[in-house]
């Protein structure tokens, strides 16, 4: 109980500091942080997202970021082609999200471990090619979004605080969201194939339906962090559909803690922060970040969250 009380005050502090951020840059005049604890938020949306298959459902999915790059591109294809309305734009790219996730799980979840892993990973370097081919939308050089999106004056994408309140209150939807989820029928059958998946074939439960329904889910969620993602870079590219950039979310996933609620949101800001701060040390960032994580994962087995409860135990 020691150990859950700890892990529950760190969280809380997260929580109560991602929600007092705009005071803080607002009162020390840093307009920077703002700007990359956006990006901070987003990610761990998306980080979220990958861990409610990953984390609960046990499908190591190694083409997540697919879903951002759908995301973006459906915001800034519609922008091009001079639909500016969020209220569409989002929906849209919520849809296509879900539709490509539907095709992908439908074909990937008729196998398993590394076979599921290499198809998921093969259908999101097809999204990458596909998107670079794309020369009305920019290719390989990526498409500017010259105007964010318009709710039609019920909140301005533009003011910085005002879309970093929107993305926060984005995460928690999907937060509360995978929550009611994973303490649902529906989620506890998703956590029992990820356990004994032949045990629960046997008593009834249609294992490939259950699990490619959670998949699609999943994928939507993302593809509204890729929605937000390119709003807030105002710039789309087929990069962030490459492959490295799923295992940076996987990375933030395990390091936070895989299978817990707000592990990937802790995982997401340690390891974003630390990318922003070693980064401006030196261009060789990635051999110091490398070891640092295979440390946390070596010796902090269940990630940050489950460190945390050890600490809390003593």
């Amino acid at each position: 109980m020691k150990g859950l009380s700890v892990s529950k005050a760190v969280t809380a502090l997260m929580l109560a500091g991602l929600v007092l951020l705009p005071l803080y840059s607002y009162l020390s005049g840093n307009i920077f942080i703002l700007t990359l604890f956006t990006r901070i938020v987003i990610l761990a949306m998306a980080a979220a997202s990958l861990n409610l298959i990953m984390g609960f459902g046990g499908m190591m999915s190694f083409g997540h970021a697919a879903y951002l790059g759908i995301g973006g591109y459906a915001v800034g294809m519609l922008a091009q082609e001079g639909i500016g309305s969020g209220f569409i734009q989002f929906p849209v790219a919520l849809a296509a999200s879900a539709v490509y996730a539907l095709v992908i799980g439908a074909l990937s979840l008729r196998t398993r471990g590394v076979y599921f892993i290499m198809i998921t990973l093969a259908f999101a370097q097809m999204a990458y090619y596909v998107a670079s081919g794309l020369a009305r939308y920019g290719g390989d050089d990526g498409l500017t979004v010259y105007k964010r999106s318009d709710f039609h004056g019920l909140i301005n994408l533009s003011d910085r605080t005002q879309f970093y309140y929107l993305c926060l209150a984005c995460l928690f939807a999907v937060i509360f969201l995978i929550w009611r989820i994973v303490n649902s029928r529906f989620g506890l059958v998703v956590q029992g194939l990820r356990s004994n998946e032949q045990r629960m074939q046997a008593i009834g439960f249609p294992a490939k339906r259950y699990k490619l329904v959670c998949f699609v889910i999943s994928g939507m969620m993302c593809g509204l962090a890729g929605a937000l993602l390119a709003n807030n870079t105002d710039f789309v590219s087929p990069a962030v559909m490459y492959w490295t950039r799923s295992g940076d979310l996987m990375v933030m996933v395990i390091l936070g803690g895989m299978g817990t609620l707000f592990g990937p949101v802790m995982g997401a800001v340690v390891y974003l922060l630390l990318e922003e701060f070693l980064s401006q040390i030196t261009e060789y960032w990635a051999l110091i970040m490398g070891p640092l994580l295979l440390l946390i994962v070596l010796f902090g087995r269940g990630g940050i969250m489950g460190l945390l409860g050890r600490v809390g135990r003593g």
